[in-house]
Parts: structure tokens; sequence; C-alpha cells
């Protein structure tokens, strides 16, 4: 049996998802929880196979989780399941460990599949998505331009920033010019907008 751990926050996906897993005869959901902080204690406690994370979850988001499942237990493979197919996350989640990138709405046989594949060492990464990937490039931003502009998002000011980030205003504002430069973008809000879009963020 492969055994399974969900971490969706929408719990009506999550219960799909594991229906959909259910119905295999040699697969086993033990586990689901619904924000990325659960991950790891729930994967101690039920030693899954594989691991399916959504991206967007409250508090930690799947990549980081997945990072964290990866340190905390090596054997447990990590599959990110996501609406938002972006090329961004696709790097990130490789860098972060998983061996398996899948959006949601591919076909439910894909995702058993997927399962299957990373289950036996493989790696499955959506193609659509491999090829954008390869086209878009790496995310150009460094992980302090990455803090500030995610720093940014709820619009806060550039002391706000500094004091979060404990860095100098001038410091942010390097940062944040650099970040705005990197997207193309003229403002700071269409900076973030552009990289949240691409996966950078």
């Amino acid at each position: 049996m492969i055994r399974v751990l969900l971490a969706d926050d929408q719990a009506m996906v999550r219960g799909a998802l594991a229906t959909v897993l259910g119905l295999e005869a040699d697969i086993e959901v033990v586990g689901q929880v619904g924000s990325g902080d659960e991950v790891v204690a729930a994967a101690r406690e039920a030693k899954p196979d594989v691991a399916l994370l959504d991206v967007q979850m409250p508090g930690k988001d799947g990549l980081t989780a997945a990072a964290e499942l990866r340190q905390a237990l090596p054997s447990c493979r990590v599959i990110i399941c996501t609406t938002f197919g972006r090329p961004g996350y696709l790097a990130r989640a490789m860098a972060a460990g998983a061996a398996g990138f899948v959006v949601k709405d591919a076909p439910p046989e894909q995702l058993v599949e997927a399962v299957r594949r990373v289950h036996s060492g493989l790696r499955v990464v959506d193609p659509a998505l491999a090829a954008e990937s390869l086209a878009t490039g790496a995310s150009p931003l460094t992980a302090r331009e990455r803090d500030a502009l995610s720093t940014a998002k709820d619009g806060r000011t550039v002391a706000d920033i500094a004091k979060a980030l404990f860095l100098s205003e001038g410091t942010v504002r390097n940062h944040l010019s650099a970040a705005i430069g990197k997207t193309g973008a003229r403002t700071r809000a269409e900076a973030v907008r552009l990289a949240e879009e691409r996966g950078w963020l």
C-alpha cells in the first residue's frame, strides 16, 4: 500500500482528493491537514510514503512545508498539487525537494499515476508547466528582494518593511527598487502582482 498524506486548506478539495485516491486498491490516505503548519507533525504521526501538498495554505505555504518535511522525514516523497500552475512555483518546489508538481485541474487518473510514479522513485512534472518554466526562466529576484516584496504585499510603508525585516529603510528602498526593475513594473504594487503571477513570491 502507498500511504498518502493530504494537505489542502479547502476541505471540499481535500475530501475529493481523498475520495479519488481511496478508490485505488494500492493507495491509502493516512492523514489530512488544512494548513502548512500541521504537515510535519501529521507526517511524523502517520508515516506517509507520499505527501500531496497545496501551495497556498494558511500558516506555512506548501513550498516551505515541503522543504521542512524533506528534512524531518526524508523517506516521504512530496508532490505539490496546486491550482496555481506558475513557472516560479515549479522551480521553487523542485528546490524544496519536491518529486512531483501537478495542477488540480488535471484528470484524476493523472494524479493517481503521479502518486504511483513518485512513490516508485520517479519525478513527475506537468508537461505544459515544465515547458513554460523553461521559457520563463528562473526568478531574477534575490532572497532579500523577494522578502521585501512579500512584506510589501499588504501595502506596508518602507519603515514598516524595514522593521519587519530588521533592515535599514535605505536598504529596503534599494531592494524594492531592484525588484521593481527586474519585474519590469512601474510601481511596487505592480511588482508584487507580476512577481506573484510568475510564482516568484
